[in-house]
């Protein structure tokens, strides 16, 4: 089945139409298990990522510029819409719409699916990082995406959102992700109570980012480093919930050398997942 450019829809009355529109509203989505990729980048790691693509809107103009992924979708058997620029500009969360949007179900694994994915086997996995982030009370959807995606090239094996962050399918936050929604295991909607214990059972050190910690980053030793590490990462505002610090083998403040007050937190996950990345690769690589 090749796409063809069909009837284009020109109003949001339709029922398909408004079913996609409420996807802006999170109590949809949770009732949907389905949430909207936005522009050509989300959608092509989601349908190559094999992740339930069930419909495909596109503006004539966007069809032309990404005739390839429109016509791969279209020869999946996936219905793909015309749509007004008009039309787009409703369903899209974006001040310029990039003309192609995507609705998919959920993407994301159990607990225990994800720690499998970070045991892995040593034998395919062990030129990759044991490593795992874990979102504690994040509410801003940029930053959370943008850990997700940071995650994801520092090749962590999974990212854990707790039940209090912002939901991983909120526009934004998939946007920030640039695709990596797609790319690694995500779990959602779990106490971060929980998820320290079920760590911390399959073996791995759980090292908590604090702005207010007495150790510094610079003083974990290597081999601190290069054991296989949860990061949690807390509240853009107020940092981490009570008693979770505690609840960590370390809490580790990334070091300011300058004058700035402070890192944002999406900055300061970098620095941390890939202090960690780095040292697990050099102590696997072993002395030169």
């Amino acid at each position: 089945m090749v796409a063809s450019p069909g009837l284009e829809h020109t109003s949001v009355r339709s029922p398909r139409l408004k079913a996609a529109r409420r996807l802006t509203k999170r109590a949809f989505r949770q009732r949907a298990r389905a949430f909207l990729a936005e522009g050509p980048q989300a959608v092509t790691e989601a349908f190559a990522s094999g992740a339930p693509v069930t419909e495909l809107f596109v503006t004539a103009a966007a069809r032309g510029r990404h005739e390839g992924l429109v016509t791969a979708i279209a020869r999946a058997g996936i219905p793909v819409h015309t749509v007004s620029g008009e039309v787009m500009s409703d369903l899209a969360q974006t001040v310029t719409p990039q003309g192609v949007l995507a609705v998919c179900g959920f993407v994301d694994v159990s607990l225990e699916e994800a720690v499998a994915a970070v045991q892995g086997d040593p034998a395919v996995d062990g030129s990759r990082p044991r490593l795992v982030a874990v979102l504690a009370n994040v509410r801003d959807p940029g930053n959370a995406g943008t850990v997700l995606r940071t995650a994801d090239a520092a090749g962590a094996q999974a990212v854990i959102f707790s039940d209090a962050s912002v939901d991983p399918y909120n526009g934004k936050c998939v946007r920030a992700s640039a695709g990596s929604l797609f790319h690694l295991p995500v779990v959602a909607g779990i106490p971060p109570e929980e998820v320290v214990r079920t760590l911390r059972g399959a073996g791995l050190r759980i090292l908590a980012a604090d702005a207010r910690a007495g150790r510094s980053l610079d003083e974990l030793a290597p081999g601190e480093l290069a054991a296989p590490s949860a990061w949690i990462f807390g509240n853009e505002a107020w940092g981490l919930p009570g008693g979770l610090a505690e609840m960590a083998d370390e809490s580790v403040a990334v070091p300011i050398y300058g004058r700035a007050e402070s890192l944002n937190l999406a900055t300061a996950a970098a620095v941390c997942l890939y202090a960690s990345a780095r040292a697990q690769r050099l102590h696997r690589q072993g002395p030169r």
